[in-house]
């Protein structure tokens, strides 16, 4: 059997001065209480250091100025626009094809070449044609003789028959007989015209001013009247137009400007509506309203000079409705919304001349792209707050960009000149700071 093992005689017991005690537990946690809240502490102070004070981390007059975009109030003019979508259509598409049958013996133009009324496109085997034309040449020859002949023969027994010498019988029948021949010759001149107008069809012209596409056919096929898909397709691109709905409520106000004589000015844009591709008028409105969707369908023209307009394309339209004159115009990233002073409203951040700022509530009229009419509020001018100003407050300090003043905002259709009220403001620099968030 196995015998306990008993310590060694020189291992000291437990107690005796040579074994240390183990350490107290209520130690430990003492000492990890005390390390926690030494961290607490550390945090609580690195975010108190870094809470904006009331009056906002800019907020007071004592903190630290804020790094803005300031931009000037301008006045100027700004469009009432209608946006919509359209569809580029040209104003006479037309898909040539032959009007006779036989061998297509020449193409005489190249994909994608600008053709002008009247210019050769193909050319289809005439001799043919050429044939039956010589044809009833010579039947309309043979039958003017053959009238002729009866004619003498008519004059010839009319004097007979007024001496009683001819029965008048006979000079019945000669009379008929003319008749007989000029009808005949007037159906022979018909067939030489027939086949004339045959012969012009072995040239096939263009019949507009305009531009051809992908040929259908090639030299040396046999074409027919009948084909489906023709030679070619020839669209007319200048002008050309484009056709667009609108919402049914803005038709009266259209239909006044145009009784009053006023030439509307329409905009294409891509798809992305970021380029403009042409400028145009509006042409005409629809003479009827779509009950499925409300809408009136409107025909503007461009002259599309460039050929950026292509049929079928889908376009941004915006056709300006109104312009209104000497308004105060400012950007739209100025426009701020929400309760600064306990009321909701629509307010921006007006910069006084001590570089403090003021949360001045406004009321917005149109709005045409980036920039927004004030109607009330402020004045020309005055300048505000576009970019740095999420975490300003009434009466905080900024800081100015080092660059030159800022100038006014400026607007597609105003008239202000760079550098003056209503003209575009500066943009941060490159190596300036972005506004702290």
């Amino acid at each position: 059997m196995n015998q306990p093992l008993k310590p060694p005689a020189d291992t000291p017991a437990i107690g005796s001065p040579g074994i240390k005690k183990p350490r107290s537990r209520r130690g430990l946690v003492v000492t990890l209480f005390l390390i926690l809240l030494v961290v607490g502490g550390i945090v609580w102070w690195s975010k108190r250091e870094s809470t904006p004070q009331p009056g906002g981390s800019g907020g007071g007059r004592t903190a630290a100025p804020m790094s803005i975009v300031p931009e000037t109030v301008g006045q100027g003019d700004i469009g009432i626009n209608i946006n919509a979508l359209g569809t580029v259509t040209s104003l006479a598409t037309v898909t040539i094809r032959s009007q006779i049958s036989g061998y297509m013996m020449k193409i005489d133009f190249k994909e994608g070449d600008e053709v002008k009324k009247g210019d050769l496109l193909a050319e289809i085997d005439s001799r043919p044609y050429e044939a039956t034309l010589a044809q009833a040449k010579g039947a309309l020859a043979r039958d003017e003789a053959m009238l002729k002949g009866a004619q003498v023969d008519l004059v010839r027994y009319q004097g007979l028959a007024a001496q009683n010498a001819v029965p008048h019988q006979q000079l019945d029948t000669q009379t008929a007989l003319v008749a007989q021949d000029q009808g005949l010759v007037e159906a022979d001149r018909a067939a030489v015209k027939s086949a004339e107008v045959n012969l012009q069809y072995c040239r096939i012209l263009s019949p507009l001013d305009g531009r051809v596409g992908l040929r259908q056919v090639d030299q040396g096929n046999y074409v027919t009247p009948g084909d489906t898909n023709g030679i070619v397709v020839v669209n007319q691109l200048q002008p050309i137009t484009v056709i667009f709905p609108i919402p049914e409520d803005n038709v009266p106000a259209l239909v006044r400007r145009l009784r009053e004589g006023g030439a509307l000015a329409v905009e294409a844009y891509d798809r992305t509506n970021s380029a403009k591709l042409a400028d145009g008028k509006l042409l005409t409105i629809d003479n009827q309203i779509d009950v499925t969707t409300g809408t009136v369908k409107l025909r503007a023209q461009f002259e599309n000079a460039d050929g950026l307009l292509f049929p079928n394309q889908f376009v941004n339209i915006q056709l300006l409705q109104e312009l209104l004159r000497n308004q105060i115009i400012i950007p739209n990233s100025a426009v701020r919304r929400g309760a600064p002073n306990g009321v909701v409203s629509t307010f921006v951040y007006a910069v006084n001349p001590d570089r403090t700022v003021k949360v001045r509530p406004i009321t917005l009229g149109v709005v045409d792209g980036e920039h927004v009419a004030v109607n009330q509020g402020l004045s020309a001018g005055e300048v505000v707050v576009t970019e740095g100003g999420d975490r300003l407050r009434e009466g905080a300090q900024v800081q100015l960009p080092n660059a030159t003043a800022p100038a006014a905002a400026a607007h597609p259709h105003g008239n202000a000149q760079p550098g003056s009220p209503g003209s575009a403001g500066p943009r941060r620099p490159r190596n300036h700071p972005k506004p702290s968030s």
